[in-house]
């Protein structure tokens, strides 16, 4: 995995803040992982792959690691980077470090109380995730 966060993102607006976002598609017997986001959260109430702010002192691994622990409760072996996203929402920005997660410990668990689901990418047709979700969706259901 890349250890730096990138210096640059292109074609992004230079008036707002990015937030970077470390994420984690983990895939078992063909179901990928989706979570709920809290309702107060920006995009809340749509699913998600499971992630979080990578936070200024930490690499993109040490954020998808932290993220996944403290969201799920799994320990992530490995990891291979899956592609980036920038998305502008108008109100906000982010970049998206998408990882296929291929190796973990433990059992995922919702342990800030989001629901979570595994999923064949076809059954996620039509479900609500945020509009930045969608290129990770395609790309699913292309394999």
């Amino acid at each position: 995995m890349p250890n730096t966060v990138p210096e640059s993102v292109e074609g992004l607006s230079a008036n707002r803040k990015t937030v970077h976002v470390a994420v984690g598609v983990i895939v078992r017997d063909g179901r990928v992982l989706i979570a709920r986001r809290p309702d107060k959260a920006h995009q809340g109430g749509l699913l998600e792959f499971p992630g979080g702010k990578v936070e200024p002192s930490e690499t993109i691994d040490e954020a998808l690691s932290r993220e996944l622990h403290e969201e799920l409760g799994v320990f992530v072996e490995a990891a291979e980077p899956f592609m980036v996203i920038d998305h502008d929402y108008g109100d906000k920005q982010v970049r998206l470090d998408v990882y296929h997660v291929t190796r973990w410990q433990g059992e995922a668990q919702g342990l800030e109380g989001q629901p979570l689901a595994w999923k064949l990418p076809v059954e996620l047709i039509g479900w609500p995730f945020p509009a930045a979700n969608t290129p990770i969706l395609e790309r699913l259901l292309a394999h």
